[in-house]
């Protein structure tokens, strides 16, 4: 019953500290230095804690491998030990880049020809090295992200 409840415990482990950091930093919510602190030191540790505890969570599926006989015993360490390597892939992932889906192949056109902005249209302005270049924010509101260009320097550009 130790390595059963052992692994259990590990798993769920796993996924807290995989799970914890996104709940914790939220963009758009109210944030302190002190979670933000907590949020970070847990996002840099996470993959490697994680990593860690299913090599731990194998060595435990082996070494009980023969004394949990029972099929749903077993199914249960392996469904354990699956939820296990999602914490592992979620602790790598950053689920804010997700949401945001850069505009790869912007296309630009002169003041005069660019039909698609309206007279009354916000837009971010870049001027770097002489060139300029102008984002309409209505666009931006979807892609919140624009790989560019700007005067001979790559550029992106986000609000």
């Amino acid at each position: 019953m130790g390595k059963r409840l052992a692994a259990v415990l590990l798993s769920l482990a796993i996924i807290v500290v995989a799970v914890v950091p996104i709940l914790i930093d939220q963009p758009l919510g109210t944030q302190t230095a002190g979670t933000m602190a907590t949020a970070f030191l847990m996002r840099r540790w996470s993959p490697i804690l994680s990593m860690l505890g299913v090599l731990v969570l194998i060595v435990l599926t082996v070494t009980g491998w023969r004394q949990w006989r029972r099929p749903r015993s077993r199914a249960g360490l392996v469904i354990l030990l699956a939820a296990a390597a999602g914490g592992v892939w979620f602790s790598n992932q950053n689920p804010f880049e997700w949401k945001f889906n850069p505009l790869p192949e912007a296309q630009f056109a002169p003041a005069r020809d660019a039909a698609f902005a309206e007279r009354g249209d916000l837009v971010l302005t870049v001027n770097v090295n002489g060139d300029a270049a102008a984002y309409p924010i209505r666009q931006l509101a979807y892609h919140h992200l624009v790989n560019d260009t700007v005067g001979g320097e790559p550029a992106v550009v986000t609000y």
